[in-house]
């Protein structure tokens, strides 16, 4: 069975092509973006994904629903360093298609996973099992979020296109200082990406459409 590889970080690719190598009648592929993978899906539907969500050019859970829901015989294990609860709740609620796995998963999950996915079936990671557990556990209040001064500056200038190496021109601070701030960022306000980050931003008047749409 062919297996696209749809994460851009070549440590992770490495390790996934070690993994794959193991597997019996599969074949690795990488893509480099969302169309070469939709391309790729077009000559080959009946295959597995392994996607890095939160890195690649996929906008947001709407649009992951629209392709699964147009390649029906895909099947997709979602390989992100951090997801949010309420994304996975969502894509698993929309389709068997897709199984989440965390990169901080063991090795033999990943393997497990990979066969879970090549036999049609779904798999969800022990990690991320128990956070849906916890989370249902928790009464349902809605969370305030609280950013400091800096981080809505910096979610600002994500906003408006800005990458962290020029946000960390413009502070005249390291990159790591932004990028840890971004984490920060999208760990309060329960997203994965700058999509789904920028559209809080519009939402909350951080950012007036008329100049985010300049």
């Amino acid at each position: 069975m062919k297996i696209f590889l749809a994460d851009k970080q070549d440590i992770t690719r490495a390790g996934l092509s070690y993994i794959i190598s193991d597997i019996p009648e599969s074949v690795t592929q990488f893509t480099e973006d969302k169309s070469e993978l939709l391309e790729a899906l077009k000559q080959e539907e009946d295959a597995v994904v392994i996607l890095d969500y939160t890195l690649f050019d996929i906008n947001d859970v709407e649009e992951l629903e629209i392709i699964g829901a147009r390649f029906p015989k895909t099947k997709w294990i979602l390989f992100s360093e951090d997801l949010s609860i309420d994304f996975v709740r969502r894509i698993i609620a929309s389709s068997s298609q897709f199984s989440v796995l965390l990169k901080e998963s063991s090795l033999s999950e990943i393997h497990e996973a990979i066969i879970f996915a090549m036999r049609n079936h779904r798999y969800i990671c022990q990690r991320v099992t128990e956070m849906l557990l916890v989370s249902r556990e928790v009464t349902p209040e809605k969370e305030q979020i609280n950013l400091t001064k800096t981080e809505i500056e910096i979610l600002k200038d994500i906003a408006l296109g800005m990458t962290t190496k020029e946000i960390a021109e413009k502070r005249f601070s390291s990159f790591h200082t932004v990028n840890t701030h971004r984490k920060n960022i999208f760990r309060k306000l329960n997203v994965n990406n700058v999509h789904e980050a920028t559209k809080y931003a519009l939402r909350a008047g951080l950012v007036d459409s008329a100049e985010y749409y300049i």
